[in-house]
């Protein structure tokens, strides 16, 4: 057997990941779509598969046959350049193939990808489409882990993915403060060392005003003063779509709080809440009502860029192994416990130009109607997140970990 190639190691990692990711579940918990925004887990084990075996293997392998014709319509998800797929809203409804066919299928791939990599690692645009589609499949394990807590909280029984996720030391946050944020011409974006998605280039100068910055994440207690204070019944805290929402979708707290906002829904199972840690699960509406009901607002995504560039990337990541936000770990450093809604809508930099070809769609087409989240989660894998690292979500998601900081006008 020839020698295993770095880019070959890192294909093994990533991969074995995601399947130790699912191992406490049971197959009839891979089927279940609780809502469209949530894609069950066997999904997720096909679909990263697909992306490899339609944009590597068939591009690179002459005479390269698929594992089944079906699995290019069942497990595309948006690329319709290369043809069309199942409704997004129905994956719950393809209880064919079946999990051990999934896994099946996983197994092949990777047997084809390791026969690939082996001959011909050596080749740049081969090594650039691999280590997109293991940032993709990283991007996807978080995905499956937010994905299946919503499903189980769906469940009467609440039941935990897992009971041995680690414990968090208990630390009350430093006092809130707001510090001063550089101004005037600053770059932003990624540089080209190393990867990044499209949606983070070109590298651009980017005019800043006089600002300040909050010091740590807004915890779930200060949150609660929030609820109580009647914040989701002041239409004057409201965006007009986000007081919409609060009627529409009854929106009383943050989702996954318990009604008498002591108790909350988490990976591990049903725990009390910390008032000490991040509040989560919150959509950019509460997050700008709360910004207004605290006299602040929230930062842009370039002030938040700046402030996070001068740190270490380190945090509550999905390496710790808390899976939820934790008392203490209030982001200094910007990185982890939850992804930071901003003020900025999500769009092209001066200058972008998407990837060619159908992997093109992977983030250009969808840069509008939605807003830029920084910084990742307690489920983003530590090697996957950076100071120029763009997210993106519709402004009243909630099901991702999803918090906030505030910032001010002014430099003081």
């Amino acid at each position: 057997m020839a020698p295993e190639t770095p880019l070959l190691a890192d294909y093994a990692r990533v991969r074995a990941r995601t399947l130790a990711l699912c191992e406490t579940l049971e197959p009839e918990d891979t089927v279940v779509q609780s809502m469209p925004d949530v894609s069950p887990t066997k999904w997720h084990l096909a679909h990263v598969t697909w992306f490899f075996e339609r944009f590597v293997l068939e591009h690179f392998v002459p005479d390269y046959t698929r594992f089944e014709d079906v699995f290019d319509y069942l497990f595309n998800s948006y690329y319709y350049s290369v043809g069309q797929m199942h409704s997004r809203p129905m994956r719950g409804l393809i209880t064919r193939p079946t999990l051990a066919e999934v896994l099946a299928y996983r197994s092949r791939i990777d047997d084809a990808m390791a026969s690939l990599l082996e001959a011909r690692d050596d080749e740049a645009e081969l090594r650039e489409r691999v280590v997109l589609g293991l940032n993709h499949e990283q991007q996807h394990q978080e995905l499956l882990l937010t994905d299946i807590k919503h499903v189980f909280s769906c469940n009467p029984a609440r039941p935990a993915l897992r009971d041995d996720l680690a414990a968090a030391a208990s630390a009350a946050p430093a006092a809130l403060t707001y510090r001063p944020g550089p101004a005037g011409i600053r770059p932003i974006g990624a540089s080209r060392a190393g990867f990044c998605f499209d949606n983070e280039l070109p590298r651009h100068d980017t005019l800043l005003a006089p600002h300040r910055i909050g010091s740590r994440l807004v915890t779930n207690g200060e949150f609660r003063e929030f609820v109580t204070d009647g914040g989701y019944r002041d239409a004057r805290l409201w965006l007009s779509d986000g007081w919409a929402a609060v009627n529409g979708q009854g929106w009383t707290r943050p989702l996954y709080w318990d009604e008498d906002l002591d108790s909350e829904f988490t990976l591990g199972g049903t725990c009390e809440i910390d008032d000490d840690a991040p509040v989560c699960h919150v959509s950019f509406y509460e997050s700008d009502a709360f910004a207004r009901w605290a006299d602040a607002r929230l930062p842009t995504e370039f002030e938040w860029e700046t402030a996070a560039s001068t740190g270490e990337i380190a945090g509550n990541l999905m390496e710790s192994q808390h899976w939820h936000p934790v008392a203490g770990g209030t982001n200094p450093q910007f990185f982890g416990d939850v992804w930071e809604w901003t003020s900025s809508s999500y769009a092209p930099y001066p200058g972008y130009q998407p990837l060619a070809g159908s992997l093109g769609e992977y983030n250009g087409k969808f840069m509008c109607n939605q807003m830029t989240v920084r910084g990742g989660s307690c489920v983003t894998a530590d090697d996957h997140i950076r100071p120029s690292y763009r997210s993106f979500f519709y402004p009243d998601a909630r099901w991702q970990f999803l918090g906030f900081r505030l910032a001010k006008d002014g430099s003081g």
